[in-house]
């Protein structure tokens, strides 16, 4: 379940990281209050699941997830450069979220 909790944790990281690119700075009102809520429920899910999982793991896991899923959208959705070099780093992301799954022992 704490894996489940994480996995949320980062999509919703993946979200509130996006969603401020559309609070312009905190002066939008309904931008800011989902992406205000969308970073408290990340917090959270993450709080709950290292209560499980070791802190480091879950840290790491839902950093690469959150960074891995912006850079994602940032090309995809806002035109960021989709270069071949980007393209590695976030593979690299991923592997790395993937290898601490994997050695986490839960």
């Amino acid at each position: 379940m704490a894996w489940i909790l994480l996995l949320i944790a980062g999509l919703l990281e993946v979200g509130w990281s996006i969603g401020m690119k559309y609070t312009e700075g905190f002066t939008r009102l309904w931008p800011s209050v989902f992406t205000a809520a969308g970073i408290v429920a990340s917090m959270v899910l993450l709080a709950q699941a290292a209560k499980t999982l070791p802190i480091g793991t879950a840290y790491g896991v839902w950093v690469g997830i959150g960074a891995a899923g912006a850079a994602i959208l940032g090309m995809l959705v806002l035109g960021e450069p989709a270069t071949a070099a980007r393209i590695f780093f976030v593979c690299l992301l991923i592997v790395a979220v993937v290898g601490l799954k994997l050695t986490s022992g839960h």
